[in-house]
């Protein structure tokens, strides 16, 4: 192939009347890191996937030049593409759990990789799928090959999908969101491994909605909105010196450490509204919980007060899902203790219970795997508010002034969550668990999935919604940015115990323990602009 492995220019795709991509041009070369940025919808992967042949069902796709590794692509047949696909491209998807096939083993998910350009030995086949899971750091290959994906964490499943992407030395890999769900030590991992690929002189076209990744890995960055390039350059240039307004508008977007304090969305950097700690509305106490014999929950205590937001982090198997769980009454602990405004769970009815369960409520990740699919708004609102005792005639009216009060109106009321945009759906969980007057709700990962403008809106909402409301949350998230930028305290789980904990600026800055100092230091980080500002100013 030559060196410009890409080459493409104006570029459009439509699906029925509706123009997705529009003109859109852009080059990747040999050992290069391109990064296509952007919101949901703007084009990004619709891009990606016609470089692959894959733009999908009833796509009129149209472009003034398409060619890759030097051949006119705008002609190709079927066969041809699967010829580039795997041999010339290999991609990479976010979530390797649907990626993978469930029904078979990570070994032989691999090896079809390579089977339809290899002829070899079933022997030698297994050799290579054991070297490639070895090249891509998963431990103990030869045991992990015989796994099935469930079987593995996020980390390893993306690992394997990495190892089938370049299992027959692809020239260009396209990465499409992958490391989006991923803790923050695992990113770094995955991070590291498609560096060196880049450094042995593959290519990569890193489709991503996290700028801070970007920074870590692109040469050149394309900034892409309602199917249009608005501003592309070098990675540093573009982050530092943005051009565009919504260039600046997703920077200005990011939480972190200049951030704290600040709103994210509308006019940013204006400062959020806080009110002060009140009475205790959790404590959990020395909470133990096990799992056919392995620990999940050590001895894990803590406070939250009203009006107050607890950040809880650690990687995946941490035990922050466990003790959420613990805290919600949904799991008994094996020792310990949980209240709520004072009630212990254990001691209470199943009557009782259920009243106490009113007063604290979960936001889950993913809401679209939270509602019946089957329900409009209304009724998601109409059942929250029965089970918070709301008389039925008074149902409607509420239910209208909680979507006023998460930003929406009631037009949406007949909507299923399936027609609703990832914000939208997320500002209707948050709806939900208001609807029975909550003291607490509990956000599990709320905005891991949401581009980072819709995660911008969603995460002054609920600063918003505490300053009025005064309710407490427990905030749990791989995301330390997030949580730096929304919490008052800090909690570092490891191993299922809680390792650091404290104000948070103290635990960023100032971290004690070697743990939270390894997923600080795993952190991506934006580059200062106001360095990028000093160098323009010396003279050369």
């Amino acid at each position: 192939m030559s060196e410009e492995l890409v080459e493409l220019t104006g570029l459009t795709v439509e699906f029925g009347t509706t123009r997705v991509v529009k003109g859109v041009s852009l080059t990747v070369r040999s050992g290069e890191c391109v990064a296509l940025v952007g919101e949901s919808g703007s084009g990004k992967s619709v891009t990606a996937r016609t470089l692959l042949g894959l733009t999908g069902d009833g796509a009129r796709v149209k472009a003034e030049t398409l060619r890759i590794g030097g051949r006119d692509a705008t002609a190709f047949t079927e066969r041809q593409w699967r010829e580039v696909r795997g041999t010339g491209i290999g991609y990479v998807l976010q979530d390797a759990l649907v990626s993978l096939d469930p029904l078979r083993t990570i070994g032989k998910e691999v090896a079809e990789a390579i089977r339809p350009y290899r002829t070899a030995s079933r022997a030698d086949i297994r050799k290579r799928v054991v070297h490639l899971l070895e090249a891509v750091g998963v431990p103990e290959p030869e045991v992990r090959a015989s796994q099935y994906p469930h079987e593995l964490s996020g980390g390893l499943r993306q690992r394997a999908l990495i190892a089938s992407a370049i299992a027959c030395d692809p020239v260009l890999l396209i990465a499409d969101e992958p490391t989006t769900a991923l803790d923050v030590t695992v990113q770094a991992q995955i991070l590291r491994l498609l560096g060196l690929r880049k450094r042995t002189g593959t290519a990569l076209l890193l489709i991503s909605h996290d700028l801070a990744v970007v920074a870590e890995l692109a040469d050149r960055v394309l900034v892409m909105k309602d199917g249009v390039i608005v501003e592309e350059g070098a990675t540093e240039d573009v982050l530092t010196s943005p051009r565009h307004p919504y260039t600046r508008e997703l920077l200005a977007a990011v939480p972190g450490e200049h951030a704290r304090g600040t709103r994210l969305s509308g006019t940013p950097g204006v400062p959020q509204r806080r009110g002060e700690p009140g009475e205790i509305v959790i404590e959990a106490r020395d909470l133990v919980k096990t799992f056919k014999g392995r620990p999940a929950v050590r001895e894990v205590s803590f406070r939250l007060r009203a009006g107050e937001t607890l950040g809880l982090v650690g990687e995946s198997g941490s035990g922050k899902t466990t003790t959420a769980r613990l805290v919600l009454g949904l799991l008994d602990p094996d020792a310990g203790s949980v209240e709520i405004d004072g009630h212990d769970w254990r001691g209470l009815t199943r009557a009782r219970k259920r009243e106490l369960r009113r007063h604290i409520q979960v936001v889950y990740q993913d809401p679209l795997s939270s509602f019946d699919p089957r329900f409009n708004v209304r009724r998601i609102l109409d059942e929250a508010l029965h089970v918070g005792g709301e008389p039925k005639e008074s149902r409607i009216d509420r239910s209208v002034e909680l979507l006023e009060q998460v930003g929406l109106d009631a037009s949406i009321l007949e909507r299923r969550p399936l027609s609703l945009s990832g914000g939208q759906r997320q500002r209707v969980a948050i709806a939900r668990a208001l609807a029975p007057r909550p003291r607490v709700i509990v956000c599990d990962e709320p905005v891991s999935a949401l581009d980072v403008s819709v995660q911008a809106q969603v995460l002054d909402l609920l600063a918003d919604l505490q300053a009025d409301l005064g309710v407490a949350y427990l905030f749990i998230s791989h995301h330390l940015g997030v949580v730096r930028h929304v919490s008052d305290r800090v909690a570092v789980m490891k191993d299922g115990r809680i390792v650091e904990t404290g104000d948070v600026e103290s635990v960023f800055t100032d971290p004690r323990h070697d743990y939270t100092r390894e997923l600080i230091a795993a952190v991506p980080r934006l580059p200062d602009p106001s360095r990028a500002a000093v160098e323009e100013e010396v003279p050369a």
